[in-house]
């Protein structure tokens, strides 16, 4: 069908060719601010040694004793449950929601679903989400996102405590970086106030992509800090060449990217694959949908991704619940949506941004996007911070709520790894 125009639409090799011209051309101004920003940091190899010595619990945790004992002590306690099994397993949990059901039933882990919450800000709040999970059998996600002021955390040990948890819990995790369209770079924007000027992902102007490298591979060397948030064309294609190099980074792009439709995936995909290595990897591993997309986009969207190669390096990253402020008309709530798309798409998450809607609606404070953009002190001052402790907590309960419903319908989800995949 259609075979003389689908035809017109191979890309020649000759395309290709030039594309690698001027990638390799000594004297590509682009490419050479790249590399001497690679260069400064010891080139990939020392890149990836100082990464992987500075990102050890051990490590980590001998900085926290000195930077935050109190966190260093809670830390120790987190480990203390994990070790002697205080999580609940998964087949615990199973039999908990199911009964005698769970023994004769066959859950197809090919479809696990990731159980995902954002935004975890504050290390405190997510050690009473442990001390929860602990106290009431319940589940810890298996994927957090931060989007907490990197140097603010750096300074309280926050940074140190998220690293060094994430890793004896065995979940993946995702920061933002501080060089984003908030932080001034674009001199016209201010904000909340100029909101509509960062639409499609502006607000890395000029010269930012490779002062967002530049930070990334100082989070990455001192901390360990593998994957962030990427929000801009021009810091994913640098994602994607510092990967290229032997830079075992990764990154996720965000719902503000507007990854709206199937088109818009396969230019995504496409990109990715052309920069993959040998073995297939990119350094996207995972990106968020924009709130728009309907399970119809999802599963073409798999296509993309499957006639790609990419099904096992690529999370789709789906919200199925929205901060009650500030980012889209609510109610949202695309659960039961979920529950259909589940059996048939493979590595997705299930991203919890908000509370069930019937919670948030009722809190004197509810969820609101814009809180995760307040510097800490600003929430101290106006006795915010239980607030929001309260938000975050009301998106764990929306997270074991999902795991329920997927059990339920027989479908599985991918928990906090190392505490509760243990049978």
């Amino acid at each position: 069908m259609y075979t003389n125009m689908r035809n017109k639409l191979v890309i020649d090799d000759k395309r290709l060719g030039e594309v690698n011209d001027f990638l390799l051309n000594p004297n590509n101004k682009l490419v050479n601010d790249f590399l001497a920003v690679i260069e400064k940091y010891g080139g990939p190899d020392e890149i990836n040694r100082k990464a992987q010595e500075s990102g050890k619990v051990e490590n980590l945790m001998v900085r926290l004793h000195k930077k935050n004992p109190l966190y260093a002590k809670e830390i120790e306690w987190l480990i203390e449950q994990r070790d002697k099994g205080a999580f609940i397993t998964v087949d615990e949990y199973r039999k908990k929601i199911l009964g005698y059901k769970a023994k004769d039933m066959v859950f197809n882990e090919d479809f696990a679903v990731t159980l995902e919450i954002s935004a975890c800000q504050y290390f405190p709040a997510f050690m009473k989400q442990a001390r929860q999970a602990v106290e009431n059998k319940e589940l810890m996600p298996g994927r957090f996102i931060r989007v907490r002021c990197m140097k603010e955390q750096e300074e309280d040990g926050d940074l140190l405590a998220m690293a060094a948890a994430m890793q004896i819990i065995g979940a993946s995790w995702c920061e933002t970086l501080d060089t984003k369209g908030t932080d001034g770079s674009n001199i016209h924007l201010g904000g909340p106030e100029t909101i509509t000027g960062y639409f499609g992902g502006v607000g890395q102007p000029n010269d930012h992509p490779v002062k967002w490298v530049d930070e990334f591979l100082y989070y990455y060397t001192n901390y360990g800090v593998k994957q962030v948030l990427n929000i801009n064309p021009g810091t994913i294609l640098l994602g994607y060449l510092m990967h290229k190099l032997g830079i075992n980074i990764e990154f996720k792009i965000s719902v503000y990217m507007g990854n709206d439709n199937p088109y818009a995936v396969f230019w995504t995909l496409m990109t990715a694959r052309l920069f993959s290595r040998d073995d297939g990897s990119t350094s996207l591993i995972g990106f968020n949908f924009a709130n728009s997309v309907n399970n119809a986009t999802i599963e073409l969207s798999s296509d993309i991704r499957k006639s790609l190669g990419l099904e096992d390096f690529v999370r789709f990253e789906h919200h199925i619940l929205e901060t009650w402020k500030s980012i889209v008309i609510q109610p949202y709530d695309r659960r039961e949506e979920l529950l259909k798309i589940a059996p048939k798409v493979k590595n997705i998450s299930a991203k919890h941004e908000g509370a069930e809607v019937e919670v948030d609606s009722k809190r004197e404070h509810p969820t609101d996007i814009l809180d995760y953009f307040k510097p800490k002190a600003d929430l101290e001052k106006n006795g915010l911070i239980p607030a929001i402790t309260q938000n975050y907590l009301d998106k764990h309960a929306a997270v074991n709520n999902t795991a329920r419903a997927l059990t339920e319908k027989g479908l599985t989800f991918i928990a906090a790894p190392k505490l509760h995949h243990k049978e």
